[in-house]
């Protein structure tokens, strides 16, 4: 009874504590030991809670505990960021997680609710959280959708980049959620294409899917057809009725699949066992002969295949040996099942919608290739109407065969090269080193003509073998100089990268500029030709040098400034050559054959039928590359060929001289 009443008195004291707080009012206690001890809110709280989960996470499990971390709010994206990167820690002493960094003694701490720094920790206190990759995908799901909103646009783009990698059925809802307030106009657009492509891939409503593949019917965006491929994916299949699913071709054994692939086919499915081969035929026969028969049939009557494979039959339907299937089997098996492509995506309207774009797709790609195959041929035959212009004057006006053209093209890039060694300005040294090549070749020019030329004209043989020495000579002399390693002519960062006009045109602002070259090349030269005293007396002497020399013309002075005239220009396009090719001594020789096509196939000694004949050869020979891509040494034969049928139906060329000059 005494032991009832002791018990009873200690209940009672210790209620009474617990009766004055009700009846007391609240006192707050701020101490830093009362704080370590109150509830958890937040973050830190959704920590606590699912510990055992995050320090070992599965990614079938960890979803809901990710998706609660979330939507935390303050510290939630830098944890799952850290989490990810393998950058969190869990104490032992006492189950909470870090932000951690590795320094000398251990660890760095940083608390992921506050951000605030929580000391140091020794290696054998924390266990690094480790997640494999695919919990480290749920958690970039996760922060896709809380990225998308950040206001941060740098992190609202990297966001947009993930997507645009990994873009999942999961991500579409907080992606259309973000589009209506982003206030930046490029992330808004690229949101919502993103959300297009989303939505035709991963969309429930197939109605949405198809309205989806629509809008993009005819864009070139490579996005737009890594989304739409998927969808019209096939996968070749066997079924012992009618095929099944959404069906994209029947497929007829032996007309549009083999009858080994058909039934390789049923063996890959189970439908069917594996094919009986001739030596597995033959070893089991002969390890059931017994007395002179197998499976009942006489060693005599096994002369002939069929005999054979009833034989192996019958021992199959025995148990003997294991089930196999004969040639008369697999031709049997085969026509008893039906063979179709299928198309992985389950709905026909889907499937068809998406076929319909892509061929609007492939349609206006073509036209866009065309177009950029143009681009092509159109540069090409402005680097070599720049090439062939001075090769025009002298060949086409005076009548010599310069062989050494090529190298005062070697020269001018030359030029530029050293140009640049003093002028480290990339822009100032083109500038420069374009006057400055043209001056060098001019006087090259000059003195080669002073010197062999004027007193060969008139002998074209000679004057072949003399220039084509001269070219040896200067190939050598460029090599002693500048070595055999290639030099770089370095273009001004404006004229580095291209201009491009979708995913499948595109121009390099180099070739623009070499272009842009070759129409200002042509203006001075029909300026020079048809507006200056020098250009009526070079026409004179090339419609007729006697009577022009009767009116007081110096025909030889004239030689000398035309063929000065036409070094310089190749001068200038060995610079523009050499912003995009490699300088070396033999770079005007990759030339030469081209510019000497060029001249006689547009018309000798006509600035108009250079231009024909570059703009020929150029589209003819970016034709042959594009049909023989992967032989460029047989594109440039074809050409060849191609342009000696061409001399022999029309030999002066595309644009004739007339006159007494296209006689001479």
């Amino acid at each position: 009874m005494r032991h009832r009443f002791l018990a009873l008195a200690m209940a009672v004291c210790l209620a009474l504590p617990a009766f004055a707080q009700d009846s007391v009012a609240p006192t707050v206690d701020n101490s830093p030991e009362a704080a370590q001890v109150l509830p958890e809110t937040g973050l830190a709280a959704i920590l606590g809670k699912h510990a055992e989960a995050i320090a070992k996470p599965s990614r079938r499990t960890i979803g809901p505990v990710i998706e609660e971390i979330g939507a935390a709010g303050e510290g939630a994206p830098e944890f799952l960021e850290a989490w990810a990167d393998k950058r969190v820690g869990q104490r032992a002493s006492d189950g909470r997680f870090f932000l951690i960094e590795k320094v000398a003694d251990g660890y760095r701490l940083t608390d992921p609710a506050t951000g605030a720094d929580a000391g140091t920790a020794a290696k054998s206190d924390i266990s690094e959280l480790r997640p494999n990759s695919g919990v480290r995908g749920v958690i970039a799901s996760a922060l896709v959708a809380s990225q998308l909103n950040d206001p941060d646009p740098a992190r609202r783009q990297t966001a947009l980049d993930s997507l645009a990698r990994d873009g999942a059925a999961e991500h579409l809802e907080p992606l259309r959620a973000s589009i209506e307030a982003e206030s930046d106009p490029a992330l808004r657009e690229r949101k919502e294409r993103l959300e297009g492509l989303l939505t035709l891939r991963f969309d429930a409503d197939p109605a949405a899917r198809i309205a989806a593949i629509e809008r993009f019917s005819g864009d070139l965006g490579l996005d737009v057809r890594a989304a739409l491929n998927p969808i019209v994916t096939t996968t070749r299949r066997a079924f012992a009725g009618s095929p099944e699913g959404n069906v994209a071709a029947v497929l007829r054994p032996g007309r549009q699949i083999t009858a080994e692939e058909a039934y390789t086919l049923l063996v890959a499915q189970d439908l069917a066992p594996a094919r009986l081969t001739r030596a597995d035929l033959r070893a089991a026969l002969q390890a059931n002969l017994q007395d002179g028969q197998v499976g009942g049939y006489a060693l005599e009557e096994l002369d002939t295949p069929a005999a054979r494979d009833a034989a192996y039959t019958a021992l199959e339907q025995a148990g003997i040996v294991p089930a196999a299937a004969t040639d008369d089997e697999v031709t049997a098996l085969v026509a008893e099942h039906s063979f179709a492509d299928i198309y992985t995506e389950p709905n026909a309207d889907v499937t068809s919608a998406a076929r319909r774009a892509l061929d609007a797709i492939e349609t206006k790609v073509g036209v866009m290739q065309a177009a950029d195959l143009g681009l092509d041929a159109l540069s090409l035959a402005s680097i070599y109407f720049l090439a062939a212009i001075g090769l025009a004057i002298t060949f086409g006006v005076m009548g010599v065969i310069n062989m050494a053209h090529g190298e005062f093209i070697t020269m001018g890039a030359y030029t530029g090269y050293v140009v640049q060694l003093l002028i480290p300005d990339y822009t100032v040294s083109i500038l420069v080193a374009l006057p400055l090549a043209f001056a060098i070749t001019f006087a090259a020019g000059v003195t080669m003509e002073r010197l062999v030329i004027r007193f060969l004209y008139k002998r074209p043989l000679e004057t072949l073998l003399a220039t084509f020495g001269i070219s040896i000579a200067l190939q050598q002399i460029f090599k002693n100089i500048f070595g055999t390693q290639a030099r770089p002519l370095t273009s001004p960062a404006w004229l580095d990268g291209a201009w491009v006009l979708n995913d499948v045109v595109s121009i390099s602002y180099i070739r623009i500029a070499i272009f842009v070259l070759a129409l200002i090349f042509l203006g001075v030269f029909l300026f020079i030709m048809k507006r200056t005293r020098l250009g009526l007396e070079v026409r004179a002497v090339t419609q007729n040098p006697s009577m022009a020399a009767s009116m007081g013309i110096n025909p030889d002075r004239i030689n000398m400034l035309t063929f000065g005239l036409g070094s310089g220009i190749a001068g200038v396009a060995g610079v523009a050559i050499g912003l995009f090719a490699k300088v070396t001594s033999e770079l005007g020789s990759d030339y030469i054959v081209q510019s000497f096509m060029t001249v006689v196939v547009g018309g000798v000694g006509n600035i108009w039928g250079t231009l024909a004949g570059a703009g020929l050869i150029g589209t003819l020979q970016k034709g042959i590359e594009w049909l023989n891509p992967s032989n460029t040494l047989a594109a440039q034969t074809y050409m060849i060929l191609f342009i000696i049928a061409f001399i022999q139906f029309r030999p002066r060329g595309i644009i004739a001289l007339k006159g007494r000059a296209a006689g001479d």
